[in-house]
C-alpha cells in the first residue's frame, strides 16, 4: 500500500535545521523541476478540523483565478478536502457536500436501530447506557477510541469510489499525499498509495477521538501531531511553487488561559506550532503562504462549518498579486479541468459478493446477513446498507467495504474487524423512580456477552442487577444452522421484587418476593424485528411479608409448565422514538405435571405504536394481562402504579390476577439536535386510564382509574430521563424523577 514513511535520515535533517531561515522570513527559493511550459503548482493543506473547511474556500478562489493544482499534500481535514479534490471533485461540489452532511450523524457509530439484529436491540433497550467495556483474560479493556469511525469510513468509501481501483495516488487525477502519524514510531507518516478512504480516515485520526486505523502494521492517528503542515512532502513531490495553507488553532491570549482545560490546549497547540513553524522555514521566495481569518472558531465546530469558508475565500484573494502569475488562459484551464476528470472503475454488476473478517464465525453465518448477490448493480448506498446489517451485530468495531478487479469482473469484499477490545463486552443500565415522598426504586446492572462462542454464532450472556430488584440470569443462546434463525437456549435465572397486597385501594402489606426458575427455550427469529420463542420451566420460590401485619402468612411455592412468547421491535429509538411498533405477548402455561402447585394459564400483552408528525410525536399504548381458570398466585399478580403506568399512584400501588392499561403520549422535541454532542429534549403529557381486577368477570371500562402526567426530558447517553408530575383522580398526584430503560 504506503510506499514509504519519507523518514528524514539523521543527517539530512541537521543539513536542512542548520539551512533554515529565522521563523516568520522567507525561505530559499523552490528548486523543483519545472514542465517547461509552466511550473507545477503543489497544494499543502494543513490540520484544524471544521477550521479545515476554509480550505474549500481557497480552493474555490484558486478555481475562480484559474489556478492549476497539479499536486496536493493534505493532514486531517486537509486529507479530506484535498483527497476528494484530488479525486476528481470541484470546489462547488465540495461546497455543497460540506453543507449537506449531517456531521452528528457521520461523526457517531451508533448504527440505525433497524439494522441492529433482535438480540442486540434487546441489549439496546435493557442495557442503555452508551458505553462498553472489553473483558479479555479477566482483565477490563477500554475501546480505543470514543468513535470507531463505522460510519465516517462508509462516507469515504462513498465520495472516493470513482477512483476506488487506483492503488498508485499518482494516477489520480492530481497526484496526492495523505500524511498521518505513526503513534508507535511517534513519526509522520506519508501514504502515497492504497486505499484512499483509509488514508484519508487514518490522516484524521484524532487521538482518543478516534480509533487508530491500522495500514502496512503501522498504527496510525491523525496526522496534525506530527506534521501538521508538510511542505517538506510537497517539496518531494518535486513541485515549483507551493501554496500552503495553515488553518491550526492560534494561541489564545492571557485573558481565555483562566483554566486547566485551556492551558493544556495552549501546550498542544505550541508544540504543533514549532513543527508548523519549520515547516513554514522551508518555503521559498516564489511560494505562497495563506492563512485564512478564522479567529477562535472551534476545531470540533461542525455545526457552523460553512462559516470558515468565506474566509478561505478572502484570505486566497488577499493573495492575488502573487498568485495571478500561476493563472491559466481559457484555453489552457479547460484542458487542465479535462484531465482532472476521474476514470470511472469499471463493471455495472457485482461479478462476487463475500466477507472477510478475523472472528470465530463461518463466512456462511455472516454472508446470510447480507440482502446482496452477484449480478446486482454497484451502487453505493446498498454496499453500505449491508455493512450496516454486518455492524448491526455489534461484533466489530469497523465494517467496511471495497470493490475488487479480479478476472475481469468487479466484486464486493465486506471487511469486517472484531472488536479489539473483546472478546467478552459489558454493558450498563441503571434505572430510578423517585417520587420524593419515600418511595424509591433503584437497579444497577450489567449484562456480559460472550459472542461468537463457536462457528455458528453461540452466545453466552449473564445479567447481574443489584437494588430495588436484584436479579442474577444466564443464558446459553445456540443457533441451529448457519443461517441463524432456529435457535436453543437454557437459560437460569434468581431475582426478588417488590408486591404490595392492597384492599379497596389501601396498601395492606409489602412482600418481598424471591424467584428462582430454570427453563430450556426454543425459539426462531423473525428477520430484524422480532422473535417467537417457547419452551418449560421449572421453579421455586417464596413471598414474606416485609410491611404490614406480621399476622399475614407468608407462603413458598413451586411453578413449573410451558410457555409461548412473541416479541417485536421496530422502534428507531428506545427512549423517546419518533416512530415504530413495540409488541410483547406471552401465554404461560402452569401445570402440576410440570411441577406448579397449580393449573392456571396467564395471559400478557403489552403493545405500542409511535407516529411523528414533525418534532411530534404520538404513542399508542396498551397493555392487558389475566389469568385464566384460576385468580391466580400472589407471585405472578400484575401490578400498575408508577410512571406511564398509572403517572397518579406510587410504583406498584395496585396489584392483582387481572390488569388493563391504556395510554396515549404526545411529546415534542424542543429545537433541533445541532453539534456532536447535543442532548435531544423533548416535552410530553399523558393520558392513562387501567386498572386491576380480583376477578377477571369485574373487568370493565366503567371501573378503569383516569390518570395523566406532564412531563420533561432528555435522551442522554444513560438511557431517557424524565421529570415528570402524575395525577390520579380524586385529586391525588405524584412527581417523578425517572431514568434509565424505558417503562413499558
Amino acid at each position: 500500500m504506503t510506499k514509504s514513511a519519507r523518514r528524514r535520515p539523521f543527517w539530512l535533517a541537521a543539513l536542512t535545521l542548520a539551512s533554515l531561515p529565522a521563523l516568520g522570513q522567507e525561505g530559499p527559493q523552490g528548486d523543483g523541476a519545472t514542465t517547461g511550459e509552466r511550473p507545477r503548482v503543489g497544494l499543502v493543506l494543513g490540520g484544524g478540523g471544521a477550521r479545515g473547511a476554509a480550505h474549500i474556500g481557497v480552493l474555490r478562489e484558486l478555481e475562480r483565478q484559474r489556478v492549476p493544482v497539479d499536486a496536493i499534500a493534505g493532514v486531517s481535514m486537509g486529507a479530506i478536502v484535498g483527497g476528494l479534490y484530488a479525486s476528481g471533485l470541484g470546489a462547488a461540489e465540495l461546497e455543497q457536500l460540506v453543507a449537506s452532511l449531517d456531521w452528528t450523524e457521520a461523526l457517531s457509530d451508533d448504527p440505525r436501530r433497524a439494522d441492529l439484529s433482535f438480540r442486540r436491540k434487546q441489549d439496546d433497550t435493557e442495557f442503555p447506557v452508551e458505553f462498553e467495556l472489553g473483558l479479555r483474560d479477566a482483565e477490563l479493556q477500554i475501546p480505543p477510541g470514543v468513535i470507531q469511525g463505522h460510519k465516517l469510513d462508509l462516507l469515504l468509501r462513498k465520495l472516493t469510489l470513482p477512483v476506488s481501483h487506483i492503488g498508485d495516488f499518482d494516477d489520480l487525477p492530481v497526484p496526492f499525499r495523505a500524511i498521518a502519524t505513526d503513534i508507535e514510531q511517534g513519526e509522520a507518516y506519508v501514504m502515497d498509495g492504497g486505499d484512499l478512504a483509509r488514508a484519508i480516515r487514518a490522516s484524521m485520526s484524532v487521538p482518543g477521538v478516534f480509533a487508530p486505523a491500522l495500514i502496512d502494521g503501522r498504527l496510525l492517528v491523525d496526522g496534525g501531531v506530527a506534521a501538521n503542515l508538510p511542505i517538506d512532502v510537497m517539496r518531494d513531490m518535486g513541485v515549483d511553487v507551493i501554496i500552503a495553507v495553515d488553518v491550526e488553532f492560534p494561541l489564545y491570549g492571557r485573558e481565555n488561559l483562566g483554566s486547566a482545560l485551556t492551558i493544556s490546549e495552549q501546550m498542544l497547540t505550541i508544540l504543533m506550532r514549532r513543527e508548523t513553524q519549520r515547516q513554514i522555514g522551508l518555503l521559498g521566495t516564489g511560494d505562497v503562504l495563506i492563512r485564512p481569518e478564522l479567529g477562535l472558531f472551534g476545531s470540533a465546530g461542525f455545526d457552523e462549518i460553512l462559516k470558515t469558508i468565506e474566509p478561505g475565500v478572502e484570505a486566497a484573494a488577499a493573495r492575488s498579486d502573487r498568485l495571478s502569475g500561476l493563472a491559466l488562459d481559457e484555453a489552457g484551464w479547460d484542458a487542465y479541468l479535462a484531465g482532472r476528470r476521474p476514470a470511472r472503475s469499471g463493471g455495472a454488476s457485482l461479478a462476487f459478493v463475500r466477507v472477510l473478517h478475523d472472528g470465530k464465525l463461518a463466512d456462511r453465518v455472516l454472508e446470510s446477513r447480507l440482502e446482496l448477490e452477484p449480478g446486482d448493480p454497484i451502487d453505493h448506498e446498498t454496499l453500505a446498507s449491508n455493512a450496516d446489517r454486518l455492524y448491526g451485530l455489534e461484533l466489530y468495531e469497523q465494517v467496511d467495504y471495497r470493490l475488487l478487479e479480479e478476472e475481469g469482473g468487479t466484486g464486493v469484499q465486506f471487511v469486517a474487524k472484531s472488536k479489539s477490545w473483546g472478546p467478552s463486552y459489558l454493558q450498563f443500565g441503571a434505572y430510578l423512580e423517585d417520587d420524593f415522598e419515600g418511595a424509591t426504586a433503584f437497579n444497577l446492572g450489567a449484562r456480559l456477552t460472550k459472542p461468537a462462542v463457536n462457528r455458528l454464532g453461540a452466545e453466552w450472556r449473564t445479567d447481574v442487577r443489584l437494588g430495588t430488584d436484584p436479579r442474577l440470569f444466564t443464558e446459553f443462546y445456540q443457533p441451529m444452522s448457519f443461517d441463524p434463525r432456529f435457535f436453543v437456549a437454557p437459560q437460569v435465572s434468581l431475582q426478588q421484587s417488590n408486591l404490595n397486597v392492597f384492599a379497596e385501594h389501601v396498601t395492606l402489606a409489602r412482600l418481598r418476593v424471591f424467584e428462582a426458575e430454570a427453563s430450556v427455550d426454543f425459539g426462531r427469529e423473525i428477520a430484524d424485528v422480532g422473535e417467537f420463542r417457547g419452551g418449560v420451566f421449572r421453579g421455586l420460590g417464596d413471598a414474606r411479608v416485609k410491611v404490614g401485619d406480621p399476622a399475614l402468612s407468608s407462603l413458598d411455592f413451586d411453578s413449573g409448565g410451558a410457555f409461548a412468547r412473541l416479541r417485536f421491535d421496530t422502534l428507531d429509538d428506545t427512549g423517546f422514538p419518533r416512530e415504530g411498533i413495540w409488541a410483547d405477548l406471552k401465554w404461560t402455561l402452569s401445570r402440576p405435571g410440570l411441577g406448579a402447585d397449580s393449573k392456571y394459564d396467564l395471559i400478557e400483552g403489552d403493545f405500542s405504536n409511535t407516529w411523528a408528525f414533525g418534532r411530534n410525536s404520538v404513542q399508542l399504548g396498551l397493555s392487558y394481562a389475566t389469568t385464566l381458570e384460576s385468580d391466580g398466585a400472589v407471585q405472578d399478580y400484575f401490578p400498575l402504579g408508577g410512571f406511564l403506568r398509572l403517572s397518579g399512584l406510587e410504583r406498584g400501588a395496585i396489584a392483582g390476577p387481572h390488569a388493563g392499561l391504556a395510554r396515549l403520549l404526545i411529546y415534542r422535541q424542543l429545537g433541533a439536535s445541532s453539534g456532536v454532542l447535543d442532548t435531544p429534549a423533548y416535552l410530553g403529557v399523558s393520558v392513562e386510564a387501567g386498572n386491576v381486577w380480583q376477578r377477571r368477570s369485574d373487568m370493565s371500562s366503567d371501573s378503569m382509574i383516569v390518570n395523566g402526567s406532564v412531563f420533561a426530558g432528555l435522551d442522554t447517553f444513560i438511557g431517557p430521563v424524565y421529570l415528570a408530575a402524575g395525577f390520579a383522580e380524586g385529586g391525588e398526584s405524584n412527581f417523578y424523577l425517572f431514568f434509565g430503560a424505558p417503562p413499558r
